[in-house]
C-alpha cells in the first residue's frame, strides 16, 4: 500500500429556503450528525458544490452555516447558479467564511481547484469561467505536475454546460492528470468517464427527484491516483465498505497504469471502511476464493492477493454484512487495452449510467434531463 490517498464527503446541492419549510437544511443538520458519527478521523474534508441558498439570500446562508456549526471535518463551498440568483456574490462572500471557500489547497497530497463557474456570466445557467480562473486552473495544474501532486477539481457543472470554452477546459483537465471532477447541479448522481477524467455528480439534498426523493450522500476517494466514488442513503445501515484500489474497470482512464489495470500475480486490495466496530474484521475476496484476511494502517485495510489470470475479476471487501465489490481487469504489460482517441471530454455523453453497488441509478431526474420544474 503505497501512494497518497484522499477521502472526501459530497453534500448535494442544499437549494435552502424556507418555502418548504426549510426540509433541506433539517436533511443537513442529519447528515451532519452521521457524519460526526461515523467519518470523523476517516475523511479530510466535507464539500458543498453550489446552489446551497436557493435565492442567495442572507437568511437563507445563515440557515446553511447554522447547520455546518456542528460539523467536526473542515468543509468547502464552491457557488452555483442559485447562490448567484441576486446577480452577484457579495451576499455568499459575506456569509462563509474566506477559509472554507478558497480558490486552491492541498490536502493529503492532491492539489485541490476550487472554482467559480458562475459569476462571469448575466445570470442563471450561463456557465463561465473568467480569465483568472482560467489562469489559476493551469498554473495550478503546473504545480501539481512539478510538486508530484494528483490535481483534483471541484466545481458546480461539467464543463460540458459551460456556455463557453467548456471543451478547452475538459482538454486542460484531461492533459493536466486531473484524476477527479466533483460537482453539483445536475439534481441526480451521475458518473461520467471520458477516457482521461472522472466526474462525479451527486444527488441534490432539497429539490431531489431519484429513489422517491430519499436524501444522502456521497463519498469519493482517489488512492495512489485510483478514483472512487459511493452513494450513501441517510440512515444506512453501517459499517460503510470502499474499495478504493485497484480501479474498477468503470473508472478506468489510464489503462497502461498498473493502478487502474493490474498485471497478474500478486495484487494489493486497498479499502476503507466507514462505521465499523473497533474488533470489526475485515476481508478481501477475489472471484469467490478464500477469504484473506485485511490489516489495518490508519483509515485503510490493505491485502494482497493472488490474481494469476489475465482477464475481468471480481473483487470483494466484506466486514460483517456489510461489503463492496469492484470489477478489476488484470491484463499482462504486454496486452494493457487499446482505446481510440478520446472525443468529447467533459459531457455527459460519457455517463457510465446504472450502477447498484456503488449506489447510481442512472434515471438522469433532475432539471437539466428528464426531471421538473426545478
Amino acid at each position: 500500500m503505497s501512494g497518497a490517498s484522499i477521502c472526501w464527503v459530497h453534500i448535494g446541492d442544499l437549494h435552502l429556503e424556507a418555502e418548504d419549510g426549510w426540509e433541506s437544511r433539517d436533511r443537513l443538520r442529519a447528515i451532519v450528525a452521521e457524519i460526526n458519527a461515523h467519518m470523523a478521523g476517516q475523511a479530510h474534508f466535507v464539500f458543498l458544490p453550489g446552489d446551497n441558498a436557493n435565492h442567495g439570500t442572507a437568511e437563507q446562508y445563515a440557515q446553511m452555516t447554522a447547520a455546518l456549526s456542528p460539523l467536526t471535518l473542515p468543509w468547502r463551498v464552491v457557488p452555483g447558479d442559485h447562490d448567484f440568483e441576486p446577480g452577484t456574490l457579495d451576499t455568499y462572500k459575506a456569509a462563509i467564511p474566506e477559509e472554507n471557500r478558497p480558490e486552491h489547497e492541498v490536502i493529503a497530497g492532491h492539489r485541490c481547484i476550487f472554482l467559480d463557474v458562475v459569476s462571469a456570466g448575466p445570470g442563471g445557467p450561463d456557465f463561465r469561467l473568467t480569465t483568472h480562473h482560467r489562469n489559476r486552473i493551469a498554473e495550478n495544474l503546473a504545480r501539481a505536475q512539478a510538486e508530484g501532486q494528483v490535481p483534483l477539481v471541484f466545481m458546480h457543472a461539467y464543463p460540458g454546460d459551460l456556455a463557453a470554452d467548456g471543451d478547452q477546459i475538459a482538454q486542460m483537465f484531461a492533459d493536466g492528470g486531473v484524476a477527479f471532477v466533483d460537482t453539483g447541479h445536475t439534481h441526480y448522481s451521475e458518473l461520467l468517464n471520458d477516457g482521461r477524467v472522472i466526474y462525479g455528480a451527486t444527488r441534490s439534498t432539497g429539490q431531489i427527484e431519484e429513489d422517491g426523493g430519499k436524501p444522502g450522500f456521497s463519498i469519493a476517494c482517489v488512492h495512489d491516483g485510483v478514483p472512487s466514488w459511493r452513494f450513501r442513503r441517510l440512515g444506512a445501515p453501517l459499517p460503510h465498505v470502499q474499495i478504493v484500489a485497484p480501479c474498477d474497470r468503470r473508472l478506468v482512464t489510464r489503462p497502461a497504469d498498473p493502478r487502474h489495470v493490474p498485471r497478474p500475480g500478486q495484487v494489493s486490495v486497498v479499502a476503507r471502511v466507514f462505521g465499523a466496530d473497533e474488533d470489526g474484521a475485515v476481508f478481501a475476496t477475489v472471484d469467490g476464493a478464500q477469504p484473506v484476511p485485511m490489516q489495518r494502517s490508519g483509515a485503510l485495510w490493505s491485502a494482497d492477493v493472488p490474481i494469476p489470470d489475465a482477464g475481468l475479476h471480481r473483487i470483494e471487501v466484506r466486514c460483517g454484512e456489510a461489503r463492496d465489490i469492484a470489477e478489476v481487469l488484470v491484463r499482462p504489460a504486454d496486452d494493457i487495452p487499446k482505446r481510440p482517441l478520446p472525443v468529447a471530454l467533459g459531457r455527459d455523453c460519457h455517463a457510465i449510467g446504472a450502477w447498484p453497488v456503488a449506489g447510481l441509478e442512472g434515471t438522469q431526474l433532475g432539471p437539466n434531463k428528464n426531471g421538473g420544474r426545478w
